[in-house]
């Protein structure tokens, strides 16, 4: 699971990793075809009523990675930024999702000290170094005027900590993303925005594709715009997946050719 994960990180195309918010979203993925899940903590923190971002869902989210664990697929963990704990308690975290099974995790530093987001860094990877450990930076994400300089330096620490990969949300120019790839010597992680190509972002050097809480929205959204069309009178979207497709990803979700998103 472990050598598996990390492998599809170094494969010929970047890996295209869906982020899934329940077991039937991620079920679902896994039929579909997708070689790794990963979860988001957006759509986990919504799907319980709760913000995300604040730490409040570290119970939510190792009930779904346990469950999550049982798929034939590897499966990272979003853990937002170790739900408020220190190093000890990131490490902790880390190796018990580990031991549940989870094959990866994404610790972000929230714009924060990155002096400390090493120190967690080094705590998960000495308790659970065959664990892949994605370090996410805020500084595209959270910050007022991203700076490439201050990405690069961050990464670099981090890497430097033993990080596996570095993930940095809302960079999307081409120069910024050659100039962290040429940087660092790790697999750089982008999160996916509409317009972007995975052919151009191959060119770029970009090794891993997120698609962060956009599959949680376009849900939404799409659960929204059925209802309407059944108020309205107007015909439903096609591919819808059957009740009982949908109950077998309830109940287990490890039957393959259920025909539900082939």
């Amino acid at each position: 699971m472990f050598r598996e994960f990390h492998a599809l990180h170094h494969a010929d195309a970047p890996l295209l990793l869906p982020n899934a918010w329940d077991f039937a979203s991620a079920a679902a993925l896994v039929e579909a075809g997708f070689e790794a899940i990963g979860t988001t903590s957006l759509g986990v923190a919504a799907a319980h009523g709760l913000p995300d971002g604040e730490g409040r869902t570290r119970t939510q989210t190792i009930e779904l990675a346990r469950r999550l664990a049982d798929l034939p697929r590897p499966v990272t963990v979003d853990v937002e930024s170790g739900f408020g704990g220190g190093p000890g308690e990131v490490a902790e975290l880390a190796a018990e999702l580990a031991a549940a099974g989870v094959a990866g995790i994404n610790l972000e530093d929230e714009l924060g000290d990155p002096a400390r987001h090493q120190e967690l860094i080094g705590a998960v990877k000495e308790r659970v170094p065959e664990l892949f450990l994605n370090a996410r930076t805020d500084t595209y994400w959270l910050g007022d005027e991203p700076s490439l300089t201050d990405t690069i330096d961050r990464a670099k620490r981090y890497v430097a900590a033993g990080a596996d990969g570095v993930f940095v949300p809302g960079m999307a120019a081409d120069d910024d993303i050659r100039a962290l790839r040429d940087a660092i010597d790790v697999p750089i992680n982008i999160l996916f925005q509409p317009g972007q190509r995975i052919e151009h972002l191959a060119e770029l050097g970009v090794q891993r594709i997120s698609t962060g809480s956009l599959l949680y929205r376009a849900a939404l959204h799409a659960a929204v715009t059925t209802a309407r069309s059944v108020r309205d009178g107007a015909p439903l979207a096609t591919g819808i997946p059957a009740y009982s497709v949908v109950q077998d990803y309830a109940i287990g979700g490890r039957r393959r050719g259920s025909g539900g998103f082939q």
